[in-house]
């Protein structure tokens, strides 16, 4: 049989006592206004929530919010009257009739839990200190003692604060997920405006969420969202907060969110950034309330995030790969394969692009900055620098050859990735085919102390052995700083300092910290830089780069140098245009081989980099590269080196650049003086 119901007068007594009613029992036990309980605290009391500091992109754009909780506190004057009436038409419809507990309510909480249906009673001025107050009111205790003691806050809250004051904490202090507290964090992230934008529609649309965030999630479950926010729309035309044709407009509506959690660009790993640099300059952006100016271009950073994320999926895609991938990896796990994009303006150091890794929910680790990987080859431009600076040519003729270099009682062997040796050539062919005994010769000959201060000098400083592997990217090194040292390329020897920051500014407007363009001395003679550039445009138009073409048409100027690890454990491409420097990485965190065969930097990672500038637009560059005064510059022929003739092929005439006083003629380089290393006899 179903439960009887109980007699009406029980139930208003029973919601009389709970109320607090003068005379009721549990009224005696509740703590009195004039001296609450000290378990109650000061439950009551309206307090500033935590706010977070807002990050912007260099146009101006959210691209994140700094903050234990994501949250910018706004006034309830600012915001349409419908958007707390939304609120309090599922939450509390006699909200300006109560004192903060509604007797009314819990009468008809208690008959409905008699008759078998269960809903609680609470009113927001319940919800609020209970929310506000976690640590005195744990709403997650039904005890009545609970209950008991949040009745009596909210109704010493409603003795202090008026109506107006109370909804406005409530709507800044709601929970909507994702770490997004209050009405104007949500509509930022869920419909990318401020919460005095929202629409009718949009404001029911947050109302329908408190009661369950993961649940009504418009992104999540459209559908689920539209059917609450319906019902709500209904109750607020019940209740006259709007009208029947308003209610229907906003019913017929579809449910429109925006993406990437409203956020012009996925930034994680760069917001990271940004929260470090700020606390070392000493602004605790962390307890928020600042607004942070940024060197991101959102156009870059969602191009680089894409490109690493399609780049990655094809190396996994490839028939004979035996690595987890990132579809099918354990979850928990992140040893799939990963990478790291740094872009940066060379005229200024501005980081434009950053990321991290492939998924920063899963891997907050920033590989681009905390990361230490070997860079392979693409250390070899610091050692061909050094080379250039001592006014080897060029055209100078340089063995590619077995060689045996003794250090230390070791034998060190260097061997090509191809397996092949192709004897005497040129340097400009040494480093366009990435020939590893010519860049160990050079290393020896120049001498370790000497090439690792020139690196040095470009802002390389992680730490670089003085052993022979080191001229072929043995020792490890920062993703970050080791791209923003190709700067120097660009800036014809001046390196820059990477910039994330403009400006810190506080709640008001004021500037307390920011940051200017900052470069290093110069580290390279720019005649010597223009050289030794040039040869790295080789590197992507004929060697081992020449991916960079399947993205970029030839208009577009790049230089750059491929890296490829032993053993295929570490893939990078750094490339250098007018306007841009960037890097990529691939690899796994604990390295091992990214597959058995046809792993290189320029099959691999090179395509990740154009892919992105192609994507970002970067396919006309509205700059090109001058020539420094000074330099000789002739004719050659590609294959001896020497100055073409009537006789040289078209296809092998080129022109080369040369320091005043080493053209063809002036200095003739024997390669047997210059190293005095030979082949390893049999």
């Amino acid at each position: 049989m179903p439960p009887r119901p109980a007699p009406i007068f029980c139930l208003i007594a029973a919601a009389a006592l709970i109320a607090g009613a003068p005379g009721g029992a549990w009224a005696q036990a509740s703590p009195s206004p004039a001296a609450p309980a000290k378990s109650t605290g000061q439950a009551w009391q309206i307090v500033p929530p935590a706010q977070s500091s807002l990050v912007y992109a260099r146009d101006g754009s959210l691209i994140g919010e700094i903050g234990s909780e994501w949250r910018t506190s706004v006034s309830i004057r600012t915001l349409p009257k419908y958007v707390g009436e939304a609120f309090i038409s599922v939450e509390d419809k006699r909200f300006y009739q109560h004192n903060g507990v509604d007797v009314v309510g819990i009468a008809g909480a208690l008959k409905d839990n008699l008759l078998g249906a269960s809903r609680g009673a609470s009113t927001i001025t319940q919800l609020l200190v209970g929310n506000m107050h976690p640590d005195l009111i744990d709403r997650r205790d039904k005890s009545l003692s609970r209950k008991l003691h949040e009745q009596s806050a909210a109704r010493e809250m409603e003795r202090h604060y008026n109506k107006e004051q109370i909804l406005e904490a409530f709507l800044n202090q709601i929970s909507f997920g994702h770490g997004w507290y209050g009405v104007e964090s949500a509509a930022r992230h869920i419909f990318g405006k401020g919460a005095a934008q929202l629409t009718i529609a949009e404001a029911a649309t947050l109302a329908a969420m408190p009661k369950g965030p993961a649940i009504y999630d418009p992104v999540k479950y459209p559908d689920r969202a539209k059917n609450r926010r319906d019902a709500i729309l209904g109750l607020m035309a019940e209740q006259k907060y709007i009208s029947a044709a308003d209610a229907a407009a906003a019913k017929a509506e579809p449910v429109r969110t925006v993406a990437n959690g409203g956020v012009s660009a996925p930034s994680p790993y760069f917001v990271d950034v940004v929260k470090v640099q700020a606390e070392r300059a000493g602004i605790p952006v962390s307890t928020g309330g600042f607004r942070i100016y940024t060197t991101l271009d959102p156009t870059l950073q969602r191009a680089a995030v894409q490109a690493l994320a399609d780049g990655t999926a094809e190396v996994e895609r490839r028939p004979g790969y035996h690595n987890p991938t990132y579809t099918s990896h354990a979850k928990g796990s992140t040893d799939y394969l990963q990478g790291a994009v740094v872009a940066i303006d060379p005229s200024s150091g501005d980081v434009k692009a950053l990321v991290g890794g492939r998924n920063y929910q899963e891997s907050s680790f920033n590989r681009a900055v905390s990361g230490m990987r070997q860079p392979g080859s693409s250390f070899k431009p610091f050692v061909y620098a050094r080379a250039l600076m001592d006014s080897l040519p060029p055209n100078a003729i340089v063995p590619d050859t077995a060689i045996d270099i003794r250090y230390d009682n070791q034998s060190y062997r260097p061997k090509n990735s191809d397996d092949k040796f192709m004897g005497n050539i040129t340097l400009r062919e040494a480093i366009t085919f990435s020939r590893n005994p010519v860049a160990v010769q050079l290393w020896m000959r120049y001498g370790a102390d000497s090439i690792i201060a020139l690196a040095r000098r470009f802002g390389i400083t992680t730490p670089i052995s003085p052993y022979p592997a080191s001229a072929i990217g043995a020792s490890e090194v920062q993703p970050l700083s080791f791209i923003a040292a190709f700067t120097a390329l660009d800036n014809l020897g001046t390196p820059m300092e990477p910039r994330f920051i403009y400006h810190v500014d506080d709640r008001a407007g004021k500037t307390l910290w920011s940051q200017g363009v900052q470069s290093l001395p110069p580290a390279l003679d720019p005649q010597v830089t223009f050289i030794l550039r040039d040869m790295m445009r080789d590197v992507v138009e004929r060697g081992t780069a020449t991916p960079v073409r399947r993205y970029l048409p030839a208009s577009v100027p790049v230089a750059g140098k491929t890296g490829t690890t032993d053993d295929n454990t570490d893939v990078w491409f750094v490339g250098v245009t007018p306007e841009i420097v960037a890097g990529v990485w691939l690899g796994f965190d604990k390295p091992r081989p990214i597959a058995e065969h046809g792993v290189a930097g320029g099959s691999l990672a090179a395509p990740v980099f154009a892919h992105m500038l192609a994507a970002a637009g970067y396919t006309h560059p509205a700059a090109t590269w001058d020539m420094p005064q000074g330099l000789v510059t002739a004719v050659l022929d590609r294959q001896t080196g020497k100055l073409a003739d009537p006789t040289t092929p078209a296809e092998r005439r080129y022109t080369e650049y040369f320091l005043a006083g080493t053209e063809p003629g002036a200095l003739r380089v024997d390669a047997r003086r210059l190293f005095g290393l030979g082949p390893i006899l049999p």
